[in-house]
Parts: structure tokens; sequence; C-alpha cells
């Protein structure tokens, strides 16, 4: 299993790269389901996209939806480079994705482990299986990259 995990993040880290080659926060994620087809892919675009909204996980859930016909994203993995925070977790069990695979922490926005655990709280009626650590080197390598160089441009 833990191949395949890190075949669908290296597709995440992809995607993170072009965000980062768009000027935006390098966070990738990808959407599986459960046949292990991708059914989508992509990055943030909260700056190109003047949308707070639209980091990757949303996006991606956005092109899932349009592309299944269907909200509810039942029996499908989302893979993301790094954790996704609050709004995401929150749209995550709107949308009832089984299973969310990320590759680093984010110990200021994280909401499936970090600061909040959101998608194991019982009082939601989906809960959402978490699987961490997946190319978490890499992953974690991009964020600080990224932030060290900004805050040289500073």
């Amino acid at each position: 299993m833990k191949s395949s995990h890190e075949a669908y993040m290296a597709l995440a880290i992809a995607q993170a790269l072009a965000a980062e080659r768009m000027g935006e926060v390098p966070v990738g994620a990808i959407l599986v389901d459960a046949a292990g087809q991708v059914v989508a892919q992509d990055h943030n675009r909260t700056i190109s996209d003047c949308d707070p909204s639209a980091h990757a996980e949303m996006n991606v859930l956005r092109r899932a939806a349009r592309q299944m016909q269907n909200y509810r994203l039942l029996s499908t993995t989302l893979y993301v480079t790094v954790e996704p925070c609050a709004m995401c977790m929150g749209a995550i069990i709107h949308a009832r994705i089984k299973r969310v695979v990320y590759g680093t922490p984010d110990p200021k926005w994280g909401a499936a482990e970090s600061l909040y655990h959101l998608g194991r709280d019982p009082r939601f009626n989906h809960q959402v299986d978490i699987v961490n650590g997946i190319c978490a080197d890499r992953c974690r390598s991009i964020m600080q990259t990224f932030f060290r160089n900004r805050r040289k441009a500073n």
C-alpha cells in the first residue's frame, strides 16, 4: 500500500511544483477513485484566482464533483502534499471522502491532526481515514524552500 501512496503523492507533488511556478503557495492535490483512477488534480490558486477558498483540495473537489456529476465523492482518496486546513477538512467531510493521505503536517493550520481532528470527530455524520507522512520530507522541503525564498525576496 505504501508504494501506491507514494506514487499518487508524486502526482500531488508535481501539482505543488506547478503552483510554485505560478507564485502560489506550493500545495498540490489529487483525488483517486476506488478503482485507483485519478479523477481530478490541481493545486493552490488563491492568488491567481483572487479566491481565498481556491486551495488545492477545494479545487480538486470541485473538479471531481463536476466530473462525477455528484457532490458526494464516495469511496475516494484525496492525496495532498500538506495537511488540510479546517475549511478543506469541512469540504472533505461534506463530500464524504473516504480517506485523506497527506505529506507534511501543518502545525499552524492543520485540521486533520495537528490542531484539530475534524475528520475523526464522532459528532459529524462522516469520519475520514487519515494517513500521514507519505513523502513527508519532500513535501516539507518544497514548503520550506518556497517560504525561505519568499522571505529573501522581501
